[in-house]
């Protein structure tokens, strides 16, 4: 039995007996020699790679994506029998990590500091005798309410790092209830509890639901001082009305790692929005621990059992 992996990261799962591994090139057409492979990893696939797999793979039983999203990858068109999982938590704490970083550079304000530092500048509004709790931005995660709109593993590893830092956390999700110790509040009830929120981190999936679900309406319910932050995917932001918020100072700050598209257009007005810091979707791009996780679905396709975030179809 055959596996395929891609060459876009080294990976070597200690597969079961029987299994052999074989790299090929993701960026290209399955070669005719593999077609016999009945498990398929991917990360990074070109759409021709994707079209290959979908045409001439005819013993595939399973594709294992390294990708949190796979929206592409059941869009591409395999067979209803073929089991489609999610990399979904192999890259909870990098996201979580990157998440962390753009929240506390805007918090302690570093974009404005290393302006003043290219200028020279010793900035007496940066330092020296502060405030803790100013009325028209937030300076520290000490008492700051913060709301996870999407709270699935990369929130619930987010949530008990911003609460050790002294945040009140919550989440919010399609239902209600407790999620890792938290409280997760409904989708319905977000706009209600956003007056409250000094920061809103989005890690909302792409889907037709969440298209736009960040939008004017959210953003005016956001306090003026409220932070915002997107590492989930671009799609789920109205972008304009980010812009215009910002421009228009009813929003603090914000950091998004994710644009809608992507590459972000060079022309595009977002870049010279104010208070805003942009990344080019680098807060996951290296998944941790891929070989246990292509390991333990082999062995649970082999075994019949369970496959690992396995997709609905």
């Amino acid at each position: 039995m055959k596996i395929l992996l891609p060459d876009t990261m080294p990976l070597n799962p200690a597969l079961p007996e029987g299994w052999v591994a074989v790299t090929v090139d993701a960026r290209a057409e399955i070669p005719a020699e593999h077609h016999d492979a009945e498990a398929l990893v991917l990360w990074g696939p070109s759409r021709t790679h994707l079209t290959s797999a979908v045409e001439n793979l005819e013993s595939l039983r399973l594709v294992q994506s390294l990708s949190a999203g796979i929206d592409g990858i059941l869009a591409a068109g395999f067979r209803q029998d073929v089991v489609i999982a999610a990399g979904a938590g192999l890259h909870s704490l990098t996201v979580s990590e990157h998440a962390l970083a753009l929240l506390l550079s805007l918090v302690r304000r570093l974009p404005e500091a290393r302006e003043a530092q290219a200028r020279h500048e010793w900035s007496t509004e940066l330092g020296g005798l502060q405030p803790l709790h100013p009325a028209d931005r937030v300076t520290t995660l000490i008492g700051a309410k913060v709301l996870i709109w999407g709270f699935g593993e990369i929130g619930q590893t987010l949530a008990p790092t911003l609460k050790a830092l002294g945040a009140e956390v919550r989440g919010a999700a399609r239902s209600a209830g407790t999620r890792g110790g938290f409280e997760v509040i409904a989708e319905g009830d977000v706009l209600a509890a956003l007056p409250e929120v000094d920061v809103l981190i989005d890690i909302l999936p792409a889907s037709e639901q969440t298209a736009g679900a960040v939008g004017a309406e959210a953003f005016a319910a956001l306090p003026d001082h409220a932070i915002f932050l997107n590492v989930g995917r671009g799609a789920t932001v109205d972008q304009v009305a980010l812009r215009e918020v910002l421009e228009a100072g009813s929003l603090g700050s914000a950091a998004i790692d994710v644009t809608d598209p992507e590459p972000l257009p060079a022309d595009s007005p977002l870049w010279d929005a104010p208070r805003l810091l942009i990344t080019p979707h680098g807060a996951g791009g290296r998944p941790v621990g891929p070989d246990e996780r292509i390991a333990a679905n082999v062995r649970a396709l082999m075994e019949g059992t369970e496959v690992l975030h396995a997709a609905a179809r």
